[in-house]
């Protein structure tokens, strides 16, 4: 990751970092004249960049909130097996689009990562099971014995699936995981038996229930579903960084958060065929009807100003310690103020 002059800092801005020192931010809101050195160019990887879960990240550049910022931003499409951890804190880029759970994962394993602002209070993730197996498989008890599709191991549909074994009391060795991928791999996954379920999320969810293909087990595209799930809200889609470059470049983080907030606000007041028409053409696969249904069904896993839910960071370490042994082994010790900031949030211009 590129590394910046040390920037200098206003009075209230040496509080702010001396607080940055022992972790990421809290509740103080950053100070818009600390850096002199800014990067030029910021890289945010994208974990599926045509996925309604991450919808406001393209819609933010669509729009031209970022360049409104005077940012140039570059989101660049997360390659199929690529992990968050990989990526971000090698260096290659500056930001994430991706699951909030990571960034407590990424602690347990001694790396300060944090949400910056968060783009959904439910993971928009949808449990489905094949026709075939529809009889079968009535709930996560069922697991046991069946082949179950995730995007990839360590993933945040793998780390899902497994909590809701251990919920229904069974082990995440009974049943055998599968990287079945996004989109078309998913989709040929289901279709062929080679998954009995699956994890996905929409534009792949409205294709499969369209064409009967499979139905749905799980639906945590809404809180009441996550709450069946899961128990609780989950809060997922987030933008996260490393924590040095939030601490040294606040002015560049801040214009970043502005963008995506104002992108959420306007989310909250345009309905989903409003919300199509700006993406790009080929997001719609051939079928901009389809491409509508699967935002609108999505479309209440959207915060619509940013802020983490309080009770979320809480839950999401519940559900990693039932059956994450790095996590489970530092539970104690993992400070969940360092892994997300409402800093920028608090600062970012109303609508």
């Amino acid at each position: 990751m590129r590394r910046h002059r040390r920037l200098s800092f206003t009075t209230a801005a040496v509080a702010l970092t001396a607080l940055a020192l022992a972790g990421c931010t809290r509740g103080t809101a950053p100070d818009q004249a600390a850096a002199k050195d800014q990067p030029s160019t910021v890289k945010i990887m994208v974990g599926g960049i045509d996925k309604v879960i991450y919808l406001p990240a393209k819609l933010t550049e669509q729009l031209g909130y970022f360049k409104a910022e005077g940012l140039d931003v570059q989101l660049l499409s997360e390659p199929a097996g690529a992990q968050a951890e990989n990526v971000l804190v090698s260096g290659d880029v500056e930001g994430v689009v991706g699951f909030y759970d990571h960034t407590v994962d990424l602690q347990s394993k001694g790396k300060c990562i944090t949400s910056v602002v968060q783009l959904a209070k439910v993971p928009g993730e949808v449990e489905v099971v094949s026709a075939q197996q529809a009889g079968a498989i009535t709930s996560a008890k069922d697991f046991a014995g069946k082949r179950l599709g995730v995007t990839s191991p360590g993933s945040s549909t793998d780390f899902l699936t497994r909590y809701m074994a251990v919920r229904a009391g069974l082990k995440t060795s009974d049943y055998t995981t599968v990287k079945a991928g996004a989109g078309q791999t998913f989709i040929s996954a289901i279709s062929n038996g080679g998954i009995d379920a699956g994890m996905t999320t929409d534009p792949t969810v409205a294709q499969l229930l369209t064409t009967g293909k499979a139905k749905v087990l799980y639906d945590m595209r809404t809180e009441q579903g996550t709450q069946a799930a899961l128990g609780g809200l989950y809060p997922a889609a987030s933008v996260y960084m490393d924590c040095s470059f939030v601490q040294e470049n606040p002015q560049t983080v801040q214009k970043l958060v502005n963008a995506f907030v104002r992108t959420l606000q306007w989310i909250s007041t345009h309905d989903a065929e409003q919300i199509a028409t700006k993406m790009p053409a080929d997001y719609g696969k051939g079928d901009p009807a389809l491409y509508a249904k699967a935002i609108a069904d999505s479309m209440p896993m959207f915060t619509s100003d940013g802020r983490m839910p309080a009770e979320g960071p809480g839950n999401v370490l519940r559900v990693l310690a039932s059956f994450n042994e790095t996590v489970i082994a530092k539970k104690d010790t993992i400070d969940l103020s360092q892994t997300y900031t409402t800093s920028f949030v608090d600062a970012a211009p109303a609508e």
